[in-house]
């Protein structure tokens, strides 16, 4: 394996684009040639500062199922680069790794998916469905003009996604040991908690919003949201921030600023947890002043279709069963989900991504380029 193999060679050249988020330095336009060169109409979209596309390959006389890969071009900030063994937008192969900023997360996806379609395209079966791509640069970024912006684009023109493969690196331990079939919602929120400010000789002339959040704060920290379900793990409630004071020991502040986040499964939904946050606010005689912002609801795929042929090809592939999951973060799938499509996340080992010296096994991509050509196969070639 070197990078002479096709995977490689364009998981190669999309790292050394350093298309640190929302940009995307050229990456789009080089899948774009490629996706062009097999076939595939592609429609550039951006919005904003944000560069999406969707690309479709359709084979004469054909209406069947559409089978989508999602991916974004964007990635993380390097870090210190002083840190990594090598320049983090230079791609460099070292015992058998690929090393670079995104090689994990995702440009090493996208390089398997593209060559994945080549080698569909090129084996000779006849598809009697339809492949798209849908690609953008802001999913590290506030996800606010990418994928969620090409599905209302989508929706606008009567498209409709029946399977989608989702990049991401889902992997633990080895390639294909996780398939992830959906994902927990994120809420964050963040409250103004205003007291009165004085001298803290004087408490009976000042209000001290620490003391009177803490015990509202404890109570929804301590609260059990839910046992979660067969298919989620409970919903929890974390602090990240809290900041009051005046930078003065012997001041009272007249405010406090917290913020929030729920991870909360199928058994909640925004509108409940809001309102219990209120309420314990209002228990505890707070006057606040709150920001709320949904990063996503959960989503959960149903055994079908696309989970039984992931399932089927990792096997073939690596000789290993796949482990249902729901966990880590939110992705783009959020926003593909619930127009009805079937939305798993399939990709690398995820132990490097965002990390300093971020890298992927070489072998690991071509494998996953074999794993991504037998899904189309099996999902829409005549059988």
């Amino acid at each position: 394996m070197n990078s002479q193999d096709p995977t490689i060679s364009l998981a190669c050249a999309l790292i050394e684009r350093p298309s640190i988020t929302p940009k995307d330095e050229g990456c789009q336009e080089l899948l774009m040639e490629r996706l062009q060169a097999i076939g595939f109409e592609c429609v550039p979209l951006p919005f904003g500062a944000t560069s999406n596309f969707w690309a479709e390959y359709t084979a004469p006389g054909v209406d069947g199922p559409l089978l989508a890969f999602a991916g974004h071009t964007d990635v993380v900030p390097p870090g210190p680069e002083s840190e990594w063994r090598s320049p983090p937008f230079e791609a460099h192969i070292r015992d058998g790794l690929l090393y670079g900023r995104g090689a994990a997360d995702m440009k090493g996806s996208l390089a398997a998916m593209i060559t994945a379609c080549e080698q569909a395209l090129a084996s000779g079966r006849r598809l009697v469905g339809r492949i798209g791509f849908l690609i953008t640069s802001d999913e590290e970024g506030p996800a606010t003009d990418g994928t969620v912006k090409v599905v209302e684009w989508l929706a606008s023109r009567g498209t409709i996604i029946d399977y989608c493969v989702v990049g991401e690196p889902s992997s633990a331990d080895r390639l294909g040991d996780t398939l992830r079939i959906g994902r927990r919602g994120s809420l964050n929120g963040s409250a103004i908690v205003r007291g009165l400010q004085g001298h803290v000789a004087y408490p009976q002339l000042a209000d001290n919003p620490i003391h009177k959040a803490l015990p509202a704060l404890q109570e929804l920290q301590a609260h059990s949201w839910d046992e979660g379900n067969a298919a989620f793990p409970p919903s929890s409630f974390q602090l990240t921030n809290i900041e009051s004071g005046t930078g003065a020991s012997n001041v009272i502040p007249g405010e406090l600023t917290c913020s929030f986040n729920f991870r909360f499964n199928t058994e909640q939904n925004a509108d409940g947890l809001q309102e219990a946050v209120l309420a314990a606010f209002a228990r505890h005689g707070l006057d606040a002043a709150f920001d709320w912002q949904l990063s996503g609801e959960p989503f959960l795929t149903e055994e079908g279709a696309l989970i039984a042929a992931c399932e089927q090809v990792v096997k073939i592939q690596t000789g290993l069963t796949p482990e249902r999951s729901t966990g880590g973060g939110t992705s783009d799938g959020r926003f593909i989900a619930p127009t009805g499509a079937e939305v798993v996340e399939l990709g690398p080992i995820n132990a490097s991504i965002h990390k300093v010296n971020e890298h992927v096994a070489t072998e690991d991509l071509q494998k996953l380029s074999c794993i991504y050509t037998e899904l189309i196969l099996t999902l829409l070639a005549e059988q």
